[in-house]
């Protein structure tokens, strides 16, 4: 390690009050700083992805048999019943359930997420806003597919799709495991 002097004037009058070292740090401990990030793979972020798919739909079906009195909101996978104003309804929900869920307290996960370990962070590993979040969930809740080829085919190899790129977000995989200093001890059964 190199070892400087620097001369510092604390008063201001011109002369010396103490001398402080200043220690250059290796690269090897600037590497040793970082930490890792485990990128997922593409087919645990589907899985995710149909989860978080069945458990709407699902929600909005349970809607969907409460208002049917009223409203005649068809299913979202009845293609040949589809109207502009429910599609854009149950879109808007899909889109604001993403950006809720990964938005809130900057946790990144939906439950398909928790389900399957993964999370949603920035680049450097830092939680996600809100803003982050709606940015990343409208290729998701829109253009699904797009997003996908433009990831796969303009960026092969980064694990990212289009929005991802965009928000500056990256999905990781996260382990279940205890908090610092807390071990479980677990019974036998």
């Amino acid at each position: 390690m190199a070892e400087d002097v620097v001369v510092q004037d604390q008063d201001n009058s011109g002369t010396p009050d103490r001398e402080t070292p200043r220690v250059e740090e290796s690269p090897q401990i600037l590497e040793d700083r970082g930490r890792s990030l485990y990128l997922a793979k593409w087919s645990t972020r589907f899985w995710a992805w149909a989860i978080d798919f069945c458990m709407v739909i699902l929600f909005l079906n349970i809607i969907r048999g409460i208002f049917a009195p009223v409203w005649d909101i068809p299913f979202y996978i009845d293609y040949s019943h589809w109207e502009p104003f429910e599609f854009g309804f149950q879109t808007i929900f899909f889109f604001a359930y993403w950006t809720i869920m990964e938005g809130f307290q900057g946790r990144g996960q939906s439950i398909g997420k928790m389900v399957m370990n993964l999370k949603v962070v920035s680049r450097d590993g830092t939680k996600i806003s809100y803003g982050a979040a709606a940015i990343e969930s409208v290729g998701k809740a829109l253009i699904l597919p797009i997003d996908c080829l433009v990831g796969w085919l303009a960026m092969p190899g980064t694990k990212l799709r289009m929005f991802n790129r965009l928000s500056n977000t990256i999905v990781i995989k996260t382990d279940y495991k205890e908090p610092d200093g807390i071990l479980y001890i677990k019974d036998k059964e």
